[in-house]
């Protein structure tokens, strides 16, 4: 850490210029990452950043998903939460690195004291304002739920899966920043053409959308049809970017936060 160190929120600018241009020292692995996921350190000038940089050449086939696209889905998920202007996903960009191509993200250093947002609690202690979303058993048989707190961060964060039909929202996928911001992180497994949203999120499943996510939403639909709909046909397919306006415009009708899905898995494994 060093005085000149880039915070998430000091230039959105700035960081992608770090992010493209700088040099990049790797530090280590994140071992419990199921694709190639590494940490490390990039300098331009005098601004340093941790970041996290998943080369393309680590990315584990998928029977769903077309080989080599991981990298550029966690861009395109920048791009959209930049464009609703709530700047949920930590800048990202595609680069060379020293694996090659990839996505190269600026790392999110949670406060120690951060409070979580998401987890298992004791079943018969559910802190108030905080949703069950699944029961659970420890190893001992002790009743737990899974939970989250009911937080309009968190919802805005809902909104933008379902925008990009992401398929891992994991609780370990939602991080406090140090500037009091929730960020979501982890998302290679994004807009595929058919539904396949699965998330730990589902506290507001049916009700009504808050009123900046409906404004939100009237923006996104035009700027899908400009420069935002270029920026993302580099990364996504025609098919994808199709999809993704359909789901964009069924939530403008709809009004409502979406139901958990019958015909798949709701959730990931594992939740956390």
């Amino acid at each position: 850490m060093t005085s000149s160190e880039l915070q998430p929120r000091q230039d959105g600018a700035e960081a992608l210029r770090l992010l493209a241009d700088g040099e990049l020292t790797l530090e280590g692995r994140l071992v419990d990452a199921s694709n190639a996921t590494l940490r490390g350190v990039i300098a331009l000038g005098d601004v340093t950043a941790h970041c996290v940089y998943k080369p393309v050449r680590g990315e584990r086939p998928l029977w769903d998903f077309p080989d080599g696209t991981l990298a550029g889905r966690e861009v395109s998920a920048y791009l959209v939460s930049r464009a609703t202007g709530w700047d949920l996903v930590p800048p990202t960009v595609l680069r060379d690195g020293p694996f090659g191509p990839g996505s190269c993200q600026l790392w999110i250093d949670e406060p120690d004291d951060a409070e979580p947002l998401v987890g298992f609690v004791p079943a018969r202690e559910i802190p108030p304002r905080w949703f069950p979303v699944a029961a659970a058993r420890d190893d001992d048989g002790a009743a737990y739920a899974l939970a989250h707190a009911d937080d309009p961060r968190l919802a805005r964060l809902v909104v933008l899966d379902a925008i990009i039909n992401n398929a891992d929202r994991k609780g370990g996928h939602v991080l406090v920043g140090p500037d009091d911001r929730i960020y979501g992180v982890d998302h290679g497994v994004s807009f595929h053409v058919e539904e396949k949203l699965r998330t730990v999120l589902w506290g507001w499943a049916g009700r009504e959308l808050p009123p900046d996510a409906v404004e939100m939403l009237d923006g996104l639909a035009g700027q899908l049809r400009g420069p935002l709909g270029e920026e993302l046909a580099e990364h996504l397919t025609i098919g994808e970017l199709a999809a993704l306006a359909e789901r964009v415009e069924r939530l403008r009708e709809s009004g409502r936060f979406p139901l958990p899905p019958q015909e798949w898995p709701a959730m990931p494994w594992p939740p956390m």
